[in-house]
């Protein structure tokens, strides 16, 4: 990993534009928010909230695997999520 701050560009850029992608999907089919979309959105939230909070964390041993790790996460995070929003 180059550094924590291009990390953090990383989750901000990856997660906002699942985020774009399902107000885009609103915008195409209904116009208006659904549930589901809803969930989605505050699932990507969630998502952000708790990666930023593991970029944060101060007390780790290995800072190498520990951001590693962090980027493994957020890659899976994202593929669950870009798979549920082609499920709508």
């Amino acid at each position: 990993m180059a550094n924590v701050r291009n990390l953090k560009k990383d989750i901000n850029y990856v997660l906002g534009d699942i985020i774009e992608a399902v107000y885009l999907f609103e915008m195409s089919t209904s116009g208006q928010p659904t549930p589901e979309t809803n969930a989605l959105i505050d699932e990507a939230l969630a998502a952000f909230d708790a990666l930023i909070a593991k970029v944060n964390a101060k007390n780790v041993e290995n800072k190498k695997a520990h951001f590693k790790q962090i980027s493994a996460d957020l890659e899976q995070s994202a593929n669950q999520l870009i798979a549920k929003i082609n499920t709508l």
